[in-house]
């Protein structure tokens, strides 16, 4: 019985600390399109996939980064997306350096930050 009690109250402190650390995985960025607006303005829509869990995990936002890696725009989610999945979001008025050929979005959620997919895009 004492065996039996140890196994409950280990299993229990394993599924507590998986809960705590979230199941929901990294946020990934599935589709990107880009539209130019004038030289060195573009508008980008981003979509994202990501199995929110409500606001203690979910996707919190989306980076533009140029080919360095240096962020151009970040795109902030202010709520979980529990029930709209993929979901896509635009930013408008992108300020990037004319010459520049590929932009990468990358998204962050609350419990992982980075790390999920990325999508690279060639510049119209």
């Amino acid at each position: 019985m004492k065996k039996l009690v140890r196994h409950l109250i280990a299993a229990w402190f394993a599924l507590s600390f998986i809960h705590s650390y979230g199941v929901a995985g990294e946020a990934d960025v599935i589709e990107v399109k880009v539209d130019k607006k004038a030289a060195g303005i573009y508008d980008i829509e981003v979509t994202v996939q990501h199995s929110d869990e409500g606001w203690n995990h979910y996707a919190d936002k989306w980076d533009v980064l140029d080919e360095k890696g240096t962020v151009l725009a970040t795109r902030v989610l202010h709520h979980p997306h529990v029930d709209e999945q993929p979901f896509t979001r635009g930013l408008s008025g992108v300020k990037i350096v004319e010459g520049t050929a590929t932009i990468s979005m990358r998204a962050h959620d609350s419990v992982h930050g980075y790390g999920g997919r990325t999508v690279t895009v060639d510049l119209p």
